[in-house]
C-alpha cells in the first residue's frame, strides 16, 4: 500500500465533514456555500461549525487554500470562546485540516493533524486512535447534517440525542434537537394538541435554558400558530423582533408567521428587509412569492377580476420570486418550482406548467417528500385543469406509495376517495371505482376494507385478474397473520 493510500485509510476513520454522509452528489454546493456565508455574515450562533462546513464545501469545489483559511477561522473562534474545552471542540476541525491537506497533496501536513488528533484522543477513555465520539462531535455532526439536505434530518436527530445523553442541559445540542424536531414535524400531519408535539416541548426546553434565543422564539410561535394559541405566539414574535431586528433567521420566520395570520404587507416588508442583508437567499425569495400568491388567490377566485391589472401584476411578482428561488437552487428547491408551475396553471399557461411537471417527474435522487409533492401537484393539475380523472388517479396512487402519514400523503388519499365517490355517485355499478377504493385501502394497510371493495369489484367484473390477484393476496396475508397469532 502506498503512503497516500495508507494515509487515506487513516483519514476515513475520522469524524468530520469529509467522512459524514453529506457528499458532493447530495447537495447543491453553490447554494450551501451561499447559505453558510450568509450565516457567518449575519453573526449567527455556532460560527466555528459554519466555518468547518464552509471549508468542506470549498474543498469540494477545488478552493483548498480558501478552505484552509476557513479552518483557521474556526480554530481561532474555538480558542477564543472555548478555551477550557478546546481539545473537545477542535476534533472535527483538525480532521478537516487533515483531509484538505490530503486533497492538496501535502501529505506531511495531513499526517501532522492526525498526530495532533492521536494525542488529543488519548485523553478520552473510549476514544479510538484518531477520534472520540463525545457530545461535541455528535453535536457538530448534527448541525452539519441539519444544514445540508432533508435527507439527513433523521440522522441529525439521532446525533443530537446522542450528544444530550451525556449533557442534558447543553444549550447548543438542545437547540439543534429542537430545530430538527421542528423541521421533521413540518413534513407530517399536524398533531391535534400542542402537548402532543415533541418539538413544542423541546422548543420550550431551549427557552428555559436560554430565554433570549430569538430564533427559537419564532420557531415556537410558528408551532403554537398551528394549535391556534395566537396570543402567546404573537408575543413571542414581537419579542424576537425586538431582540434581533437584523437577524435574517428571525425576520424570515416572523414574516412567515405574519403571512399566515393575513398580515401580508408587513410580511413582505420584513422579507424585503432581510433580502437586503442576504440577497441570494432562495428561502426569502420563495417566501415573498408565497406572500404575493396569497394576495393573488382571492382575485383568481373572483370572476369579476378576470382581466384585472392587479391580478396580472401579482402573477408577475409570483413568477419572478418563485423563479428566482429555484434559479438560486436549481437542483434542490423543488417546492419553488411547483409553486411557479401552479401560478402558470392559474394563469392558463398550461404548456409551461406541463413542461415543469414533466421535468420534475424525470428528476432522480430527490427526497421522497419532494417526490410525493410532485405527484400530488401533477395529479391536481390533471384533475382540475386537464379534466383527466384517469391520469390524476395514476399520479395520486404513485404519491400514496411513497411514504405514509405525511401531509401530501393525506391529500393524495383524500383526492382518490373523492374521485372514487364521485364515480360511484355517477354509476353505483362502476367496478373500477370499487377497484380503486380496494387498492386505496390496500395501500393504507386497511386489509378488510380492501377485501370488501375488491369483492364488490369482482361481482361487477368477475374476470378481472388484477382484482382477483389482489383479493387472493389480501386473504392469504390475513390467514398467515391469524395462523401466526393462534
Amino acid at each position: 500500500m502506498s503512503k497516500k493510500d495508507s494515509l487515506k485509510a487513516k483519514l476515513s476513520q475520522l469524524q468530520c465533514q469529509f467522512t459524514w454522509a453529506v457528499q458532493k452528489e447530495n447537495m447543491d454546493l453553490d447554494d450551501m456555500k451561499q447559505r453558510l456565508e450568509d450565516i457567518i455574515q449575519i453573526g449567527a450562533k455556532y460560527q466555528a461549525m459554519s466555518y468547518n462546513q464552509l471549508a468542506f464545501v470549498n474543498c469540494l469545489q477545488g478552493n483548498c487554500e480558501e478552505a484552509i483559511q476557513n479552518l483557521k477561522e474556526a480554530e481561532k473562534i474555538l480558542r477564543e470562546k472555548h478555551e477550557d474545552e478546546f481539545n473537545k471542540r477542535i476534533i472535527v476541525t483538525y480532521g478537516n485540516y487533515a483531509w484538505v491537506y490530503y486533497h492538496m497533496g501535502q501529505l506531511t501536513e495531513a499526517q501532522s493533524y492526525l498526530d495532533k488528533l492521536e494525542r488529543i484522543c488519548k485523553q478520552f477513555p473510549d476514544a479510538s486512535r484518531y477520534t472520540a465520539m463525545i457530545p461535541e462531535v455528535y453535536g457538530e455532526k448534527g448541525w452539519s447534517l441539519l444544514r445540508s439536505t432533508r435527507t439527513f434530518y433523521d440522522e441529525a436527530k439521532e446525533c443530537f440525542q446522542k450528544a444530550l445523553e451525556e449533557d442534558r442541559d447543553d444549550i447548543e445540542w438542545n437547540a439543534g434537537y429542537a430545530t430538527v424536531l421542528f423541521r421533521l414535524e413540518g413534513f407530517t400531519c399536524p398533531q391535534r394538541e400542542a402537548n402532543s408535539s415533541e418539538s413544542v416541548k423541546q422548543l420550550r426546553r431551549v427557552l428555559e435554558l436560554d430565554p433570549d434565543d430569538s430564533v427559537i422564539m419564532v420557531l415556537l410561535a410558528l408551532k403554537l400558530q398551528e394549535f391556534n394559541q395566537k396570543e402567546e405566539a404573537f408575543t413571542l414574535v414581537e419579542q424576537a423582533l425586538q431582540k434581533s431586528p437584523d437577524i435574517t433567521y428571525v425576520i424570515r420566520y416572523a414574516a412567515k408567521f405574519l403571512r399566515r395570520e393575513g398580515a401580508v404587507e408587513k410580511s413582505i416588508e420584513l422579507l424585503k428587509k432581510a433580502l437586503k442583508i442576504t440577497p441570494k437567499s432562495a428561502f426569502l425569495h420563495h417566501q415573498i412569492g408565497l406572500c404575493y400568491k396569497s394576495k393573488l388567490m382571492p382575485l383568481i377566485k373572483n370572476p369579476r377580476t378576470r382581466n384585472c391589472r392587479q391580478k396580472d401584476e401579482l402573477i408577475n411578482e409570483c413568477k419572478y420570486y418563485f423563479g428566482k428561488a429555484f434559479e438560486l437552487r436549481p437542483s434542490t428547491f423543488v417546492i419553488a418550482q411547483l409553486d411557479f408551475a401552479t401560478v402558470c396553471s392559474l394563469n392558463g399557461e398550461y404548456p409551461k406548467a406541463e413542461k415543469i411537471y414533466s421535468n420534475l417527474l424525470k428528476m432522480e435522487g430527490i427526497h421522497p417528500d419532494n417526490k410525493q409533492a410532485i405527484y400530488l401537484q401533477v395529479g391536481l393539475f390533471e384533475l382540475n385543469k386537464k379534466k383527466s380523472e384517469s391520469n390524476a388517479i395514476t399520479h395520486f396512487l404513485e404519491g400514496l406509495k411513497i411514504q405514509h402519514g405525511s401531509k401530501d400523503w393525506s391529500w393524495c388519499r383524500n383526492n382518490l376517495i373523492t374521485i372514487a365517490t364521485k364515480q360511484l355517485d355517477r354509476n353505483p355499478k362502476d367496478s373500477k371505482a370499487f377497484g380503486l377504493l380496494g387498492l386505496l385501502h390496500q395501500l393504507c394497510g386497511e386489509k378488510r376494507e380492501a377485501i370488501e371493495c375488491f369483492e364488490k369489484a369482482l361481482q361487477l367484473d368477475c374476470d378481472n385478474e388484477e382484482y382477483l390477484c389482489a383479493l387472493c393476496e389480501l386473504r392469504l396475508t390475513i390467514k398467515v397473520s391469524n395462523d401466526a397469532s393462534s
